[in-house]
């Protein structure tokens, strides 16, 4: 290694002059590198040289690292490469390591109208529902990052046999709780109930719109709704007239006396069905009942 010595300074104040020791005259840029080295501030020289290779500035890059992209993504925009950015992503990658371990022990808030008590983390909320699930907590990869409002933002990728994707979080971490943002993430720790039913139809929708719009006291109770619906069915069906069959009977009698007198021709004993119809009790003091086309119709046409 051949050893150089201070000659000076050039004219314009840029160069160092350098002479060896055959005489051989050598220049050396001044720079901020050159700068700091001389302070001795070494520390410093790394970030001189990330500044003249990159298009992004030691802080743009953790700023950025820091919101959620990748190194590979951060270091394509800078014009440089994964290695020459690598000394100021690995701090932040820590940072961003430590936020999610530290969420997974926060408090888990539950959603409005749980009434449930106690308090649960986030990680064993989603410990017991995955194995409930059949799955393991450690199959969740977990992330975070922080948006621009300033808040940070709890990632968890997961994949199941029930359900995959990737769980959001809103992490509070002055208050140390976190928030579910998305049906994944209310999956992921048990809260997304869902409840598949029969749809009501359309007759049975405008049933319940009717008997809403119906006063209670004009509403039918107790033996006034038992007499509406079996009083009028039962006359109804006792006053409609008897059924007799219409096809050839070899076996019918079709004499004149027999067409006649058909009870006497077929033996058969008439039943007066004024005897056996069912009385409909009548209660004075009260106003009308309606009937159940008045309440599902609006009305009887008078």
């Amino acid at each position: 290694m051949a050893h150089l010595d201070l000659a000076g300074v050039s004219a314009d104040g840029r160069r160092l002059l350098l002479v060896g020791r055959q005489g051989e005259e050598f220049t050396l840029q001044i720079t901020p590198a050159l700068r700091a080295a001389l302070r001795g501030e070494t520390t410093r020289i790394g970030q001189l040289e990330i500044q003249m290779t990159s298009t992004l500035r030691p802080r743009e890059i953790q700023v950025r690292i820091r919101a959620g992209e990748t190194p590979e993504a951060v270091a394509t925009a800078a014009g440089t490469t994964v290695d020459a950015i690598m000394s100021f992503v690995a701090p932040v990658l820590a940072e961003r390591q430590h936020v999610a371990e530290r969420a997974q022990r926060s408090s888990l808030r539950r959603p409005a109208g749980d009434s449930g008590s106690g308090t649960r983390a986030l990680g064993d909320a989603v410990s017991a529902h995955l194995a409930m699930q059949r799955a393991k907590a450690e199959q969740v990869e977990w992330d975070a990052f922080r948006r621009d409002d300033g808040r940070w933002e709890l990632t968890g990728a997961f994949e199941t046999t029930q359900r995959s994707g990737t769980a959001r979080f809103t992490y509070d971490a002055p208050g140390n709780y976190v928030v579910a943002d998305n049906d994944d993430a209310k999956w992921l720790v048990g809260d997304l109930m869902v409840v598949a039913g029969p749809r009501p139809d359309d007759l049975q929708q405008v049933r319940e719109r009717r008997l809403a719009a119906v006063p209670a006291d004009e509403l039918p109770l107790g033996d006034d709704a038992l007499d509406l619906v079996t009083g009028e069915a039962a006359e109804a069906m006792v006053d409609a007239p008897a059924l007799r069959p219409t096809y050839d009977d070899p076996l019918r009698d079709t004499s004149a006396d027999a067409v006649a007198d058909p009870v006497a021709a077929t033996g058969e004993t008439a039943v007066d069905p004024s005897k056996h119809r069912r009385p409909v009790a009548k209660k004075r003091g009260r106003a009308s009942v309606p009937s159940w086309d008045e309440i599902m119709f609006g009305g009887s046409d008078q």
